[in-house]
């Protein structure tokens, strides 16, 4: 009789681990967001020109492909210029790739000669920031976006949502994903880049993903549709789910000419 039970049990548990091990195994994409920080057009036109010609190249060779490349809109007359560098990669071991082309590949420090061998009193940045991310599990790659407005008129819009606390953070990540909110988006074509938890970055509990748009207008018009949406109205309300973002940063993005996304 003894042993009649122990099978079933041994059997049920063997379910709950395996379940258990295949979630935290699961295909996942990383990202990494580079973020350069200027005080001049000068400086955003050369470090596009850098871009362009030699590290996407560099990417490319290093079997990385579609690259996203950013400017905020107002970028020309803003005092804090930016340019948004999204680059995918399905390993995180490949981000010490990535940060080693300096060192592997000759050919991107002669494409890159202006940019690698800038003086210490005419730099091409003030600053780089990197955020290391992964995907949401729902969502386990990014998406080229289906977009049909010109592409000097679409509008990549990136948000950041900073929780309160870890455990907080963890049910925003939830909302998105068990909660439906990323299905939600979906039903209403916000054409998803990608959602992803921040691992590594200055902001953190954070989250942060990606939608795409036409144009400013359609994007308004998006996001109004959303805000009425009776399911997005009942889960915000959830118990569950309250308080989970103690901010929330919305940047607004046009593609450059030679953004691959």
């Amino acid at each position: 009789m003894k042993s009649k039970i122990q099978i079933p049990v041994l059997l049920f548990t063997l379910l709950i681990v395996s379940s258990a091990f295949a979630f935290t195994t699961e295909k996942r994409d990383y990202y990494e967001i580079k973020l350069y920080r200027l005080s001049s057009n000068e400086q955003v036109k050369k470090v596009d020109a850098f871009l362009q010609n030699a590290y996407i190249p560099a990417l490319h060779k290093a079997g990385i492909s579609k690259v996203g490349v950013f400017h905020p809109i107002g970028n020309d007359t803003a005092t804090d210029k930016r340019v948004y560098v999204f680059i995918p990669i399905k390993k995180i071991e490949k981000l010490a790739v990535i940060e080693d082309l300096w060192v592997t590949d000759a050919e991107l420090i002669k494409a890159g000669d202006a940019y690698w061998n800038a003086a210490f009193n005419n730099t091409l940045y003030n600053r780089i920031e990197t955020i290391v991310l992964k995907a949401f599990p729902f969502m386990p790659s990014f998406s080229v976006p289906e977009l049909t407005g010109n592409k000097t008129d679409r509008v990549y819009e990136l948000r950041s949502y900073e929780a309160p606390t870890e455990r907080l953070y963890r049910q925003k990540v939830k909302m998105f994903n068990q909660g439906g909110e990323i299905e939600l988006f979906k039903r209403l074509h916000f054409n998803a880049v990608f959602y992803s938890e921040v691992i590594a970055g200055s902001h953190m509990p954070n989250l942060m993903y990606m939608t795409s748009f036409n144009n400013k207008a359609d994007r308004d018009e998006h996001w109004k549709i959303f805000g009425d949406d009776p399911e997005w109205n009942k889960l915000k309300v959830m118990p569950e789910y309250l308080n989970t973002v103690s901010k929330n940063e919305q940047i607004l993005l046009n593609p450059t000419e030679f953004s691959e996304l």
